[in-house]
């Protein structure tokens, strides 16, 4: 395509509109100083907010995981449809990565000079104030629609109904509360690197304009018109596929040429190294041949209008004009045009009007929309369409949605003009364009260059508010909570330390109580069982145990032994007795420890599972192998046995053996009769007696062997004959032999029957008492069982009070440890809490820098 510039001198050189005088006029000293000033006051909001934002990814990474709030529409109830009553909406305030956690919050919209605010909805709505007015609503700096979402710092977590697959709780199950903190941090360090980025587009002088839109629209023909050159190649098919960069010529010593920016190497107009150089003929075959590649061109013109009426040659600042791809060519380019206008200082929007916005160009606009409140819309081919009037309604109704500061301005930003028709004559809709355009780049340079910033500030600031508005919500809920749990746990924790040595002490009195009360009671029973036995009854009045019946003389052998057995399953009888009560002792006991559990445990620990039962007291144990065995293997009594045999004394062999002394108890009549109390006489008396008695027993021992036995025969043979050898026994020994005769006789049938009982009772005594002497009071009937159901009253008591004091220490350990979880929340909660409210401070601040601002 050839180069040439417009033939009608007139479209050149003819007068152009001016606003109100030349821009040098509107570039006074008093408007130059009130923008540098403006600007200086912009550079220091956007590094307070740097550094708040800085402040804001260390704490939320060191002291307090900065939550992500979400709200949702909640009207009141109370409210009539259509009601437009309070701006400060409510809504229902939860956290994704904790559902069960949601609160109702009033959001105060940001007005000039206020924050921001997220408060809870404790105030009655009868208290509430009433909408503002319509001045009042001109001064908010965020819609109160745009008040109940985040700008900057929007996470798009896609959360659907409960039950779905992307509900919150299913949501929590993939994400974790530090996930979401560390998306927020990426966001919040995305917009520390723009703040770095909107700084060096407000410190550079040059001002960049970016004219994008979509395919078709006709947007190099635009840029055609606005240079007054055929300069971009136009096609109806897409043909710009790279980012041309027009700069006046100027900038490169006067020269008009062409430079290809190379791949990956900052650019310097200097360095040759850095690009390649063509002529500007060739402009449009490079972009022909190289249409799939993404290209940075720079395009340096010489403008030989005048200053008043060129945008590049303009005399006052440098200007760049950025011709971009269509955005919904494909993917790729369009993405690449997204991420360009974060570089913009002015965004130059060409919209079809045939076409209006497309999903592109709406995306487009809702995204440039978060830092540039003022776009310039031009509306291309205007002049084709038959219903003008219905046409620019619908493009404005549209612009309003999109940009509601754009269409407050709508009569210097919006133009709808015919740029085909504007590159071979002049025309007012186009005149005025230029004029607009001019103005809105050199004249009102607080709005095109630093409103931008402006706008991206009061967001990011309005996010910042609703940020730690929402987690100063949840640091004062924590707060509240920990104080909460401080006032409920903290007497119970001092209460249970006060009570521990009492309640040692009462463990400590109850079990040696009543081991000590068991061992008493034993005794008595069995000392008093073993004296009725000595006395020849039986130890304990049983209906089950009774002294047999005589069986007459023939059945002596057998009456004597079962008469032993029955008394000393008596004295078993005893010992279970003992047994017996020392389980209703222990049980009590047992009782009384539950009572101290009771009282000295708090509420909400769970009490003792353990069910005592008495019955299992004194049974036998089985070992691993499933062999029974006794509680204790030492030599004592257990389970009414001696020596570990764990049987009774009913039991016992050598307990049951029967002799000749269990019918007539030599000794003990010999002590009774003979002993002391008893002077011998004479000693011949003596032998006499002696040698009658011996007579006597002799010729008792010829009373059948089965009677008396052989070994008592051969005794008696042995006393006889000695007896025989003396001439005087010879000769007293028929009436002795008669006399005792008739005595034994009458013994047998008159006596015997009640003294044996008496005779084995002694016997039985006198063997139980033997073995104490012989090991010990501890080791004697009575001692050792005595000590054994102590001991067995004791073990159950320990285990009981064991297993109390280990519940009352790990109730007192983890009351320890509540005290600490809630005094640790508290001081975290209280620093985040006093955290938050600094940086709604110092976000106030900022906010009044922007505001100024806004208003110049």
């Amino acid at each position: 395509m050839a180069l040439s510039y417009f033939p009608n001198a007139a479209r050149v050189g003819s007068p152009q509109p001016t606003v109100e005088s030349s821009p040098k006029q509107h570039l006074n000293e008093g408007v130059q100083e009130a923008y540098v000033e403006h600007k200086n006051r912009l550079l220091q909001a956007l590094d307070s907010t740097k550094s708040i934002l800085g402040d804001l990814r260390m704490f939320n990474k060191d002291a307090w995981v900065v939550r992500y709030p979400q709200l949702r529409s909640q009207p009141a109830a109370s409210e009539p449809a259509g009601s437009s009553r309070r701006k400060s909406m409510r809504r229902s305030l939860s956290f994704p990565d904790d559902p069960t956690f949601e609160a109702e919050v009033i959001v105060s919209p940001a007005k000039a000079g206020l924050t921001r605010s997220v408060t809870l909805a404790t105030i009655p709505d009868k208290e509430e104030p009433e909408t503002p007015s319509h001045e009042e609503e001109g001064d908010r700096l965020i819609s109160p629609e745009e008040a109940s979402d985040f700008h900057v710092f929007r996470l798009d977590l896609k959360l659907g109904p409960h039950g779905s697959s992307a509900s919150p709780a299913a949501l929590v199950a993939q994400l974790e509360k530090s996930s979401i903190a560390n998306l927020l941090d990426d966001r919040i360090l995305n917009a520390v690197n723009h703040l770095d980025k909107l700084r060096s587009r407000i410190e550079d002088k040059s001002s960049k304009v970016l004219v994008t839109g979509d395919l078709n629209a006709g947007k190099s023909t635009f840029v055609n018109a606005l240079l007054g050159r055929e300069i971009m190649p136009v096609d109806q098919q897409p043909c710009t596929t790279a980012f041309c960069e027009v700069h006046d010529a100027t900038e490169n010593d006067g020269k008009e040429e062409l430079h290809i920016l190379k791949e990956g190497v900052p650019y310097s107009v200097t360095d040759e190294s850095t690009f390649t150089r063509a002529s500007l003929a060739d402009l449009d075959s490079i972009v022909s041949e190289n249409e799939n590649d993404s290209q940075v061109l720079k395009v340096y013109l010489r403008d030989p209008r005048d200053p008043q009426a060129s945008l590049l040659s303009n005399g006052i600042v440098d200007i760049s004009l950025i011709d971009a791809p269509g955005l919904n060519r494909d993917n790729t380019h369009t993405t690449r045009v997204f991420a360009r206008q974060e570089e913009i200082d002015v965004v130059v929007f060409v919209v079809s009007a045939e076409n209006h916005f497309t999903l592109s160009a709406k995306e487009f606009l809702m995204n440039a929309s978060h830092e540039k409140a003022y776009l310039f819309i031009v509306v291309n081919k205007y002049e084709q369409i038959r219903d003008k009037a219905k046409c620019r309604r619908l493009v404005l109704e549209q612009i309003k949605q999109l940009s509601p500061r754009t269409y407050e301005d709508a009569e210097d930003l919006v133009h709808f003009v015919d740029s085909q028709q504007a590159l071979h004559e002049n025309t007012p809709s186009f005149s005025n364009l230029e004029s607009a355009l001019r103005s809105f780049v050199l004249v009102k340079r607080s709005k095109s260059k630093l409103a931008p910033a402006s706008t991206y500030l009061t967001k990011l600031l309005s996010d910042v508010d609703l940020l730690v508005g929402a987690n100063a919500i949840v640091a004062q809920t924590e707060f509240d909570r920990a104080q909460r749990d401080l006032q409920r746990v903290r007497p119970v924790l001092e209460k249970m330390k006060n009570g521990r040595e009492t309640l040692e002490e009462s463990l400590e009195s109850v079990e040696e109580h009543g081991a000590s009360r068991t061992r008493m009671r034993t005794k008595e029973l069995l000392s008093d069982a073993v004296e009725r036995v000595g006395q020849g009854k039986l130890g304990v009045d049983l209906p089950t145990i009774t002294l047999p019946s005589y069986p007459g003389l023939l059945g002596i052998w057998d009456y004597v032994r079962e008469v032993r057995r029955a008394l000393l399953s008596s004295l078993d009888a005893a010992v279970k007795l003992a047994e017996d009560e020392a389980r209703v002792v222990t049980t009590e006991a047992v009782n009384k420890i539950s009572q101290l559990g009771d009282e000295h445990l708090p509420e909400g620990v769970e009490r003792s599972r353990r069910v005592f039962m008495p019955e299992a007291m004194f049974s036998a144990r089985a070992d691993k192998k499933g062999n029974r065995k006794s509680r204790r293997t030492s030599g004592t009594v257990v389970a009414g046995g001696m020596y570990g045999l764990g049987i009774g004394l009913a039991q016992r062999p050598d307990m049951l053996e029967t002799t000749f002394f269990d019918l007539f108890d030599v000794h003990h009549q010999f002590w009774v009769h003979f002993g002391e109390g008893k002077s011998e006489e004479h000693d011949d008396m003596a032998v006499s007696t002696l040698g009658y008695a011996s007579v006597g027993l002799g010729a008792l021992t010829m009373v059948g062997g089965k009677t008396l036995g052989a070994r008592g025969l051969f005794e008696g043979v042995v006393r006889i004959w000695d007896l025989l050898e003396n001439e005087t026994a010879r000769r007293w020994a028929a009436p002795v032999i008669g006399a005792v005769t008739i005595g034994l006789a009458a013994y047998f049938i008159i006596e015997l029957p009640s003294t044996v009982p008496r005779t084995v009772g002694r016997r039985i005594k006198a063997s139980l008492v033997k073995e104490g002497e012989e090991h010990g009071e501890d080791a004697s009937f009575v001692g050792a069982h005595a000590a054994r159901v102590s001991r067995e009253t004791r073990k159950v008591l320990r285990l009981a009070s064991w297993d109390l004091k280990e519940r009352f220490r790990a109730a007192m350990d983890e009351r320890g440890r509540e005290v600490h979880g809630a005094e640790e929340m508290e001081r975290r909660a209280k620093k985040a809490l006093d955290w938050f409210h600094e940086v709604e401070r110092r976000a106030g601040e900022v906010r009044e820098s922007v505001v100024l601002v806004n208003a110049a």
